[in-house]
C-alpha cells in the first residue's frame, strides 16, 4: 500500500491530573496504533490540542512519538495557521527529518477568498521540503476550500499530494475525487463518511475514532479500498454509534473519554475544553464494553 493510503490517526495528547503531558500514556497510545493495523500517524493536529501546548510541550510530544514509533509507521506533522508568512517560517525552521509529510490547515478566522487560499498554500508548498497534505475543515475555519481550488493546487503545486477533506459533504467529496489528478489523495477527515468516500475513490482517512478502535476501523477502511462494500459496511454500522458519542461534546473530549475507558490515557483535556460529562462518559463506557464483548 502506498504512503498515506489507508488509515491514519490524529493522535491525542494525553494529560495527567495536573494537566502535564503523560509521556507513558502517549507511548501506550502509539504502540496500540502500531500493533492494531494503523497505517500512519498524525502528530500535533487539532485532536492533539496543539493550540494549548507551549513550544517545549510540542517538542516533548514530537520526541516521544518519534522515539516510540522508531521508524515503523510514516509520520505526518501538523503545521498550519492563519498568518501565511508565519506558517512559511515555521515550516522552514522546523526539523522535519523524522516526518514524511506536513498536514496544513486552511487559514482560519480570516475567511480568505479562494484565490487567497490558493496563494497561501502556494507559498507554504514552496517553503516545504516535504509533501504537503491540505486540511479542509470548514466547521473550524469558517471557509470551505472548493473542489476546483483544490484541483488547481494539485495541478500547480507539485509537492501538494493530497487533502484531508473534512467538510462532511459526500457530494463535495465525490466532485473533488472526480476533479483531482489520479495520484492526488483525497483523504476523509470525517469518520462517519469515511467508508462511502473510500468506496467512491478516496484514499482512506485521517481519523479520530480510529485510535479508539484501531483494528476494526483500519479493517473497515482496508475492505473499502478493496471494494468489499458489504463486509466493510458491517463494520461501519457497528462502529458508527461511537462516532456520534465521541463528538457529542467536542473533540478530543469524547475520544479521550473512550481512551480512558480502554485504559490507555486519562480523559483530561485543557481549557477552554472541559472533560466529558459523567453522562457521556458512562454512555461511551457502555459502548466500549459492548463492542469489546462482540469482538471477543
Amino acid at each position: 500500500m502506498s504512503a498515506f493510503v489507508g488509515t491514519g490517526v490524529a493522535l491525542v495528547t494525553p494529560f495527567k491530573n495536573d494537566l502535564s503531558i503523560d509521556i507513558e500514556a502517549l507511548e501506550r497510545l502509539v504502540e496500540d496504533q502500531i500493533t492494531n493495523g494503523i497505517d500512519y500517524l498524525v502528530v500535533l493536529g487539532t485532536t492533539g490540542e496543539y493550540s494549548t501546548l507551549n513550544k517545549q510541550e510540542k517538542e516533548q510530544v514530537i520526541d516521544c512519538i518519534v522515539k516510540t514509533n522508531n521508524n515503523r509507521l510514516p509520520l505526518v506533522l501538523g503545521i498550519g495557521g492563519n498568518n501565511t508568512m508565519a506558517v512559511v517560517e515555521q515550516v522552514k525552521a522546523t526539523d522535519l527529518s523524522a516526518f514524511q509529510a506536513v498536514l496544513s490547515v486552511s487559514p482560519y478566522y480570516n475567511k480568505p477568498s479562494q484565490e487567497g487560499i490558493f496563494q497561501h498554500f502556494k507559498l507554504v508548498a514552496e517553503a516545504s521540503p516535504l509533501p504537503i497534505i491540505l486540511y479542509n475543515v470548514p466547521g473550524r475555519t469558517s471557509s470551505n476550500i472548493l473542489p476546483e481550488t483544490i484541483a488547481r493546487i494539485a495541478r500547480e503545486c507539485d509537492n501538494v499530494i493530497g487533502v484531508k477533506e473534512a467538510a462532511g459533504d459526500i457530494v463535495q467529496a465525490m466532485k473533488l475525487i472526480s476533479l483531482v489528478p489520479k495520484d492526488f489523495k483525497v483523504i476523509s477527515g470525517d469518520d462517519m463518511i469515511t467508508l462511502p468516500m473510500t468506496l467512491a475513490g478516496g484514499a482512506g482517512v485521517i481519523s479520530v475514532i480510529g485510535q479508539g478502535f484501531p483494528a476494526a476501523f483500519s479493517q473497515m477502511v482496508k475492505l473499502g479500498l478493496e471494494a468489499k462494500a458489504k463486509e466493510a459496511y458491517q463494520l461501519h454500522y457497528k462502529i458508527a454509534p461511537s462516532i456520534d458519542l465521541i463528538f457529542a461534546e467536542g473533540n478530543p473530549v469524547g475520544i479521550k473519554s473512550l481512551l480512558e475507558k480502554k485504559g490507555i490515557c486519562s480523559k483530561n483535556v485543557r481549557l477552554p475544553l472541559v472533560n466529558a460529562s459523567e453522562g457521556l462518559h458512562t454512555k461511551i463506557g457502555d459502548f466500549v464494553n459492548n463492542f469489546q464483548a462482540e469482538v471477543v
